[in-house]
C-alpha cells in the first residue's frame, strides 16, 4: 500500500487519530506529550500513529496535510492542527466539546 494510502486509511478509520513521536504513555517529544495529555484529558478514546516508528508517514504526511510539524491532530477526517492549536482549543474547552462530540457521533454510528 502507497503511503498516502495509507494515511488516509488511518485518517477514514479513526474518528480521532494523533500523529505524534511516540506514544501517549511514553511521548518523545514534549509536543507530541502535551498534545496527548490535553487529548487523554478529554476522556475519550483516540488513536495514535508514532511517527518514529513509521518514517514513511514521518516523511510523506507534511505534504499530504500542508502542515510541516508534528504532533499533527485529526478529528473527523480534518486536520485540527498541531500542539499549540491544541493546547489553545483545550484552553478555551473547545477541543474537549469538539472530542466529546466526535467520540459521540461514531459511538451512535457504531450502535446502528
Amino acid at each position: 500500500m502507497e503511503t498516502i494510502e495509507k494515511i488516509k486509511s488511518q485518517i477514514e478509520q479513526n474518528p480521532i487519530l494523533l500523529y505524534m513521536k511516540g506514544s501517549p504513555k511514553l511521548p518523545s517529544c514534549g509536543f507530541s506529550s502535551q498534545a496527548s495529555q490535553a487529548l487523554m484529558q478529554c476522556g475519550e478514546k483516540f488513536a495514535y500513529v508514532d511517527i518514529l516508528q513509521n518514517p514513511d508517514i514521518r516523511a510523506e504526511l507534511p505534504a499530504y496535510a500542508n502542515w510541516p510539524t508534528f504532533p499533527q491532530l485529526w478529528v473527523d477526517g480534518e486536520l485540527v492542527g498541531g500542539c499549540d492549536i491544541v493546547m489553545e482549543m483545550f484552553q478555551r474547552g473547545e477541543l474537549q466539546q469538539l472530542i466529546k462530540e466526535t467520540a459521540a457521533k461514531y459511538a451512535s454510528e457504531d450502535e446502528a
